[in-house]
């Protein structure tokens, strides 16, 4: 058969255009006038948003209203027939598309202005720059490190001081030990150390919350004394994370998004510092016990937001708070890279997102079963997608080849 030739005079291709200011100059290039920009500018991106259980009174006006206005609504063939009451609902469009629909449904019944609302909300914290602390009551040296948020990509650098930490357990004999690695990982671009006393490996078993504070209190205070960078305590247990901000910490990472511990939010609220929220399915000794999802990110993304919920109920600001998928705790390997996949529908949740994927199993066992001391080369491709999928933060134990990493990575998919 002999294929026809297609004459390409005209050098046609698809453009890979991510963001507003890279279509304007294309347009700009072409010589479009200004009032002719800002009119095709709305129709330039696509955006396909989902929605789950939607009543069928409002997904039926979705379907209309979106077909009507342009674009279009895929809705359970159950809902036609009144065989179900609610239905998922996808939403596809350009982003003039949403905007008539959203004048059209705000002219609704049925709560249809409120969920044109929450949609809108979600395709602003998409395209935008979450917003960060501004008080200057905040540790100056956390306001400078929140400015930095959307402008490059942080380093927070892991300190484990435990004997069993999957990677690193028992490298430091002695405090001192610890403390001049972290010293030497701020010099070599982390701009946060992240200092943990408790393995969350695993099938890791607690240890006392004694033990986890002899561990890391006389770090976190030395540090405090000698470095310029906040330092973050990596614990799910209130009373450790309220003796470490004592002593200097700066920041809580909490694997359970605060949910391990009951007094944790209460913390939080009192302390109003940043903190870190994972998901994570179980506990440590019990998330790789076969992790099942009916659907992965709508599960991770519905979980993080009803934690954010729970924190601002009980008096956290919510412009403190990150969102951490949590590669590895309750996910197969198939799980944790189809997260970093689809790593962008976590800015939907409108908050800075950290990633920590740093020599885990997962990149071990696409490497062919490579042990943790040999997954430096896979680790600097998850942190380099990871940051073009959206990372405003990455966790990693090399700070001198990530930092690089996150250079090079920044040039390439930050524009400024």
């Amino acid at each position: 058969m002999k294929l026809k030739v297609i004459d390409m005079a005209h050098n046609a291709r698809v453009l890979c255009l991510k963001t507003d200011d890279e279509i304007i100059a294309e347009m700009k290039a072409i010589d479009a006038e200004d009032a002719g920009i800002r009119h095709m500018l709305v129709k330039s991106r696509h955006y396909l948003v989902k929605l789950e259980r939607v009543r069928r009174p409002i997904a039926h006006i979705l379907k209309e209203t979106f077909l009507s206005n342009g674009g279009d609504a895929v809705v359970s063939r159950n809902i036609i027939t009144a065989a179900v009451d609610e239905s998922d609902v996808l939403l596809m469009g350009t982003r003039k598309h949403y905007q008539r629909a959203f004048m059209a449904l705000r002219e609704q019944g049925f709560g249809c202005g409120e969920l044109a609302a929450e949609v809108e909300a979600v395709i602003r914290h998409f395209d935008g720059v979450p917003f960060v602390p501004q008080d200057s009551a905040i540790d100056s040296r956390l306001g400078e490190l929140f400015h930095k948020i959307g402008q490059r990509t942080l380093i927070m650098g892991i300190l484990n001081l435990t004997p069993d930490s999957f990677s690193d357990g028992g490298r430091f004999a002695s405090a001192d030990e610890a403390i001049e690695c972290a010293i030497q990982m701020a010099s070599n671009g982390a701009d946060i150390i992240d200092i943990g006393g408790l393995s969350t490996r695993p099938g890791a078993q607690e240890i006392p919350a004694s033990e986890e504070l002899n561990r890391v209190l006389p770090v976190v205070r030395k540090l405090a004394g000698v470095l310029d960078i906040p330092l973050s305590i990596d614990t799910y247990r209130a009373k450790v994370a309220e003796a470490a901000l004592d002593a200097g910490a700066a920041i809580v990472n909490d694997i359970s998004a605060a949910s391990f511990d009951p007094a944790m939010p209460v913390l939080l609220a009192k302390k109003q510092c940043p903190a870190v929220l994972m998901h994570i399915l179980g506990n440590p000794e019990t998330m790789q016990t076969n992790p099942v999802y009916s659907d992965l990110m709508g599960e991770i993304v519905g979980m993080l937001r009803s934690r954010i919920a729970a924190l601002t109920d009980a008096g956290v600001d919510e412009k403190l708070l990150i969102v951490d998928p949590g590669i590895g705790f309750g996910k197969t390997p198939d799980h944790n890279l189809e997260i970093l996949r689809r790593l962008g529908e976590l800015k939907s949740i409108g908050r800075p997102i950290l990633v920590g994927t740093s020599r885990k199993a997962t990149i071990g066992k696409v490497l062919g079963g490579l042990p943790p001391s040999d997954r430096l080369e896979g680790t600097a491709a998850t942190v380099a997608l990871s940051i073009a999928n959206g990372a405003d933060i990455v966790r990693v134990h090399d700070v001198a080849e990530m930092t690089r990493v996150a250079k090079m990575t920044d040039a390439i998919v930050r524009v400024t």
